[in-house]
């Protein structure tokens, strides 16, 4: 089942990620220097952009 912007994004901050800013619709999440972009979009997203997101976090 697809997962949504919204839900990866508490995926992250459940893990200790900080949400650093937020431009548009994009989310910037950092942990150790490290940041990343998670779209909130209210739609699910791409498969590809789904698990890219889950393998940057470390959830996979």
């Amino acid at each position: 089942m697809p997962m949504t912007g919204k839900e990866i994004l508490k995926l992250y901050l459940r893990d200790g990620w900080e949400l650093d800013h937020v431009t548009g619709s994009h989310h910037i999440v950092v942990k150790n220097g490290v940041s990343v972009s998670i779209p909130v979009h209210s739609k699910d997203l791409k498969k590809g952009t789904e698990q890219k997101l889950l393998k940057l976090g470390g959830f996979k």
